[in-house]
């Protein structure tokens, strides 16, 4: 009895499913695989992981987080950039979560403070703040300047709103009250906050009062008196975008190399040429820019020059 065309062209796509399945189920990964254990190939497929007494501690391709649990830097060891990629619950304060990958997702123009009416811990920090705090971070614990363009003493970033009379461009053209957006009014009577700037256009510069809405005015960023070329580099402020990137630019390795020195009880040239050995340059020549390895070299460094604190 002859079979239907229905079942034949059934028969035919179950035929083509368990070859394809063969080949791009097992056969392909398998090859793969196998290529993968070559000699050259074998420590990258499988994760290009690190062992420190025989124990395993990392891996050269996901950054760490090298503090006390509590966000503060262990001395003796060269900091990672900032990281976006943090549980939810806090209990990795310092992000370098590989479950929980993520970026920051502010821009430029993210330059105005959120502060809460009734809690400073809620208080939303612009791009611009957090990168003013965490180069006067750096720079404190470095021993170099932290100062930045648009970036007050106090770590916040040097914004005001200006409110008043505007011109057919929508800029005010005389102010009538002007404030600083990102720094707090102190609750403190004994302790009151002084703007970062006395005046603007010989109006008074007020502190911000929490929950206040201060978007009705000319929001106005001022440069303030701050070098271009900081000695804090760019990426000792900003996340990555995956946030678990495991390397650094020579820039903000090198402003480490005195205290890593000092923390270990070597000099500046041994330590200058470990971090040397763990630097990368461009991809093909011209790709990317030069990098510093952090996990590498810290590891390498525990071997070479054990810390003593």
């Amino acid at each position: 009895m002859r079979m239907s065309a229905w079942i034949r062209q059934h028969i035919a796509a179950l035929r083509a499913l368990l070859v394809l399945t063969v080949i791009t189920g097992i056969i392909y990964p398998a090859v793969v695989l196998g290529v993968s254990q070559l000699p050259g190939l074998k420590d990258k497929a499988d994760g290009s992981l690190i062992t420190k007494d025989g124990k395993l501690v990392g891996s050269s391709l996901i950054g760490q987080a090298f503090t006390d649990g509590k966000g503060n830097a262990l001395v003796q060891y060269f900091q990672t950039r900032p990281s976006n990629s943090a549980p939810a619950d806090g209990s990795i304060p310092d992000g370098y979560d590989p479950t929980n990958t993520a970026f920051g997702n502010m821009g430029p123009e993210s330059i105005v403070d959120t502060l809460d009416a009734t809690d400073p811990s809620k208080d939303k920090h612009s791009l611009l703040s957090t990168v003013c705090a965490r180069s006067q971070a750096v720079g404190q614990l470095e021993g170099v300047d932290g100062s930045r363009p648009y970036c007050t003493s106090g770590g916040v970033g040097s914004v005001l709103a200006v409110m008043g009379d505007r011109d057919a461009h929508g800029l005010v053209t005389h102010p009538t009250q002007v404030i600083s957006v990102n720094e707090p009014c102190s609750t403190d009577p004994k302790h009151a906050t002084t703007p970062f700037q006395e005046a603007y256009e010989g109006v008074k510069v007020e502190c911000a009062k929490r929950g206040e809405d201060y978007s009705a005015g000319q929001i106005v960023p001022i440069r303030g008196a701050a070098p271009v070329d900081t000695p804090v580099p760019a990426d000792a402020v900003t996340a990555s975008g995956s946030g678990l990137d495991p390397q650094i630019s020579p820039e903000y390795a090198a402003i480490q190399v005195a205290r890593v020195a000092k923390a270990r009880n070597v000099s500046v040239d041994q330590i200058k040429a470990v971090v040397d050995a763990h630097k990368s340059g461009r991809a093909l020549g011209f790709m990317g820019e030069p990098t510093v390895n952090v996990v590498e070299l810290n590891y390498d460094l525990d071997s070479k020059y054990p810390f003593k604190g």
